[in-house]
């Protein structure tokens, strides 16, 4: 049963390529996809260009040299690994 399955599933695979080759290889009908997946992923929010304008994070990876506290927090770093790696030495 498993095998009629996979036989099956590659030979409607093996169709579907054939169809979709045969469709595609007018020039006008490639025009016409292509189009048609633009306008889809246009309106699909994910796909939608992002505004990066409205950035919302202001200084990220160009800290300020006069910005006291946000080197004190930068130079101090995260205490995690120190700790774990001394709760492992022991």
């Amino acid at each position: 049963m498993r095998q009629k399955t996979l036989i099956s599933g590659i030979a409607l695979s093996t169709v579907g390529v054939g169809v979709t080759s045969y469709l595609l290889k007018d020039k006008s009908n490639r025009q016409k996809v292509t189009g048609f997946v633009q306008s889809a992923k246009n309106k699909i929010p994910y796909f939608a260009r992002k505004n990066t304008d409205a950035f919302p994070v202001e200084k990220a990876g160009h800290p300020d040299p006069h910005d006291v506290e946000d080197n004190k927090m930068v130079s101090e770093g995260s205490m995690y690994p120190v700790q774990y790696y001394d709760e492992k030495k022991k």
